[in-house]
């Protein structure tokens, strides 16, 4: 190091600075955990909409132990909006 002034990389901030940067870090973290839960809730969602649009040109949908499969979804995304 030449005769340049070395400053450690730090810099000083007061009590409502820090207080402010430790809420930003909170919502961040926040945000974060809420997109994970949109995009499985995305995700979960999308495969029944193509299955859906599938074969337009029928009139009727076959689907053999529907209640079963449709109260294991809606609890699939029960726990997905809870953040189970």
């Amino acid at each position: 190091m030449d005769n340049e002034l070395f400053d450690f990389g730090f810099t000083l901030v007061d009590e409502s600075e820090l207080e402010s940067a430790q809420r930003l870090e909170s919502v961040e973290s926040s945000v974060d955990e809420y997109q994970a839960r949109l995009d499985l809730l995305y995700n979960a969602i999308q495969p029944l909409l193509a299955n859906l649009k599938m074969s337009p040109d029928k009139e009727y949908i076959l689907w053999p132990d529907r209640v079963e499969k449709i109260e294991k979804f809606e609890t699939h995304i029960q726990n997905i909006y809870k953040g189970n």
